[in-house]
């Protein structure tokens, strides 16, 4: 599929974004970056995802796919001759989304909660962030990877949040790898392959964003 066009309408720091970045890596999908301005939507962004207005967006062809897991497993479905992301049996593949969709719901939302909140809130949020990864470890097992010995959908849905968990400790004064080793390491093993290290931002930086919209929220 040389000859594809593709473009991907992301921002920097979205965890949303970097899953679809370490699909196309994966995939060796080569294609155009365009970073969006959240706070003044371009009319491409407006034009190519009109229903919610948001990234990450994947024009293929002209042609735009929206929401961050669908697109992983659209990339997973048209670039299917490399790196399989989800497994081919129905209920493996099934399982597969199930967690994913936990990430989403769980991992995000609380995670989010760590860094926006102070207080009561926040130490709330911490021990249901911890509840959560404790189920995603139980998951995983003693298998190297959410996908069995390859990296798999779950791992592409969850690793851009490791990238934020120094932001997470940090602010909210606790260590994640103390409750949950064997999913800190499996996040150490696949941050060794090329595809996931360049795909995700460096902590430090993410740390000093957050910290700048902590201020704006009044919470610093």
């Amino acid at each position: 599929m040389a000859g594809d066009q593709v473009t991907l309408l992301d921002f920097w720091s979205s965890p949303f974004g970097m899953r679809v970045r370490i699909a196309l890596a994966e995939k060796g999908v080569r294609y155009e970056y365009s970073e969006q301005d959240l706070r003044n939507k371009s009319d491409l962004l407006l034009q190519m995802n009109p229903v919610h207005n948001k990234i990450p967006v994947l024009v293929h062809d002209g042609k735009p796919v929206c929401e961050s897991l669908i697109i992983v497993q659209y990339i997973d479905e048209v670039w299917k001759e490399k790196a399989p992301l989800l497994p081919s049996d129905p209920y493996q593949r099934a399982q597969s989304r199930f967690w994913a969709d936990f990430v989403d719901k769980k991992i995000y939302d609380f995670g989010r909660k760590i860094w926006t909140t102070n207080g009561e809130d926040q130490e709330a949020a911490k021990k249901d962030f911890i509840d959560s990864l404790k189920l995603l470890e139980g998951e995983l097992g003693d298998k190297p990877y959410f996908g069995g010995e390859t990296l798999g959908y779950v791992d592409v849905a969850l690793l851009p949040f490791y990238c934020w968990f120094y932001a997470y400790e940090t602010i909210g004064n606790f260590n994640i790898e103390a409750d949950c080793p064997k999913l800190i390491a499996c996040c150490k093993r696949c941050l060794q392959k090329e595809s996931v290290s360049k795909s995700l931002k460096d902590p430090q930086i993410l740390y000093d964003f957050a910290v700048m919209v902590r201020k704006k929220l009044g919470l610093e």
